[in-house]
């Protein structure tokens, strides 16, 4: 009886490491005028956030929008302006999921929000770095980090591109690349 328990559990264990390792998780292409991104997305780390992501993808939203924050050492930034640095109107904010135990690691993507920690809408992140300070701590105003919900899986060398881009201020916005990084088109990929 004892054996039957132990090839039980072993079998178990192997069954739930084997639906683990052939999880398909959704993927994103970013076609940008720098070269194309892949992101693999989290849902059951971060179901609203991936969801609302989705949403903006399917619906066309990115298309033609900008990476308009870059800073060398830390992070790209886009998803929300357009080429003449005109925030696009978004659908209402997501709650933040940051405390899902994903960390803000190089090549990771993460939601963009203001000081308010449930105030994420379109505009997503690459980190370039790993930027541990970024991550969630508590349910406090400080604490509660940027949500990450995905990563780069594909074109790395594109993000690395982008943030040694030159940088200048413009509109009232300071490191936007001299030249502009267009994100031309965002769908969802098997």
């Amino acid at each position: 009886m004892k054996t039957i328990l132990i090839c039980a559990a072993i079998a178990i264990t192997c069954f739930i490491q084997n639906a683990r390792a052939n999880t398909v998780y959704p993927k994103v292409l970013l076609e940008t005028n720098q070269g194309e991104i892949v992101l693999e997305l989290y849902p059951e780390k971060a179901p609203e956030t991936v969801e609302n992501f989705l949403k903006y993808v399917r619906d066309g939203f990115y298309n033609g929008t900008i990476f308009h924050r870059v800073i060398k050492g830390f992070m790209i930034q886009g998803g929300g302006m357009t080429e003449g640095m005109s925030k696009k109107t978004t659908l209402d904010p997501v709650k933040n999921e940051a405390y899902n135990g994903l960390k803000n690691l190089r090549g990771t993507v993460a939601m963009a929000r203001t000081m308010d920690p449930h105030s994420a809408t379109a505009q997503f992140f690459i980190n370039t770095v790993d930027n541990g300070f970024l991550d969630f701590k508590g349910q406090t105003a400080t604490g509660w980090g940027y949500c990450v919900f995905g990563k780069v899986i594909k074109g790395m060398e594109v993000v690395d591109a982008i943030e040694q881009m030159p940088t200048t201020k413009k509109e009232g916005h300071s490191d936007v690349p001299r030249s502009t990084v267009v994100l031309k088109k965002a769908i969802e990929i098997k």
